[in-house]
């Protein structure tokens, strides 16, 4: 590889300076530019269907009803990277969440977030926000964070999404203000997105 093409590939990867510079794909497979969603609010989050988190999809939607009429937007990707816990095609995935919990927002085509399959989207989210920690309260929070400690004792020092339901909130200038890993009370990011909008 030359010189220049080298540089070439790198300034490519470092393009993307904005969360609108990205294009995901819908459910059917189809490009979607994250430039619609400019001036609005958005919630980013990775999920699954088969994960003791995934009740945390009543709170989306609550979140989605409460604030959708003011500019916000939740924005769901499904991810089968941890535990295989989002099994099935997207269609599947999307036929389970509507008729368990009645969602209205968004729904993506399945992605990866970590490794070298990762979503662009999710390469660019991370880089923004690192790891905030697993509440060492919450059962579920205690468990992996016990199982991440016996693979690598400094993971928290690394920026990947370490597990499903992790969450960006983006205000309406396309900035990351905050990541909430899944262990993060909802109620907080509840109040969250009513302080970003209102105050």
């Amino acid at each position: 590889m030359t010189f220049m093409c080298a540089v070439a590939m790198f300034m490519g990867a470092t393009a993307q300076k904005s969360i609108y510079d990205f294009t995901v794909r819908d459910q059917q497979g189809q490009e979607v530019s994250m430039s619609q969603y400019k001036g609005k609010y958005l919630l980013v989050v990775n999920t699954a269907t088969q994960c003791g988190f995934t009740p945390q999809y009543r709170y989306l939607e609550y979140m989605q009803e409460k604030y959708g009429d003011l500019g916000f937007v939740v924005l769901d990707f499904p991810c089968n990277q941890f535990g295989e816990q989002a099994p099935g095609s997207s269609e599947e995935i999307h036929s389970f969440c509507t008729q368990k919990y009645g969602i209205t927002f968004p729904q993506f085509e399945k992605i990866d977030v970590n490794g070298e399959n990762a979503s662009p989207l999710f390469v660019w989210l991370k880089e923004q926000k690192g790891f905030e920690g697993f509440d060492l309260d919450n059962k579920i929070g205690l468990a992996l964070h016990k199982n991440f400690l016996k693979i690598d004792p400094n993971y928290a020092e690394s920026p990947d999404i370490k597990w499903n339901f992790t969450k960006f909130l983006i205000d309406k200038d396309g900035n990351v203000v905050k990541r909430y890993e899944p262990t993060t009370d909802m109620d907080v990011i509840v109040n969250d997105i009513y302080n970003l909008m209102f105050n």
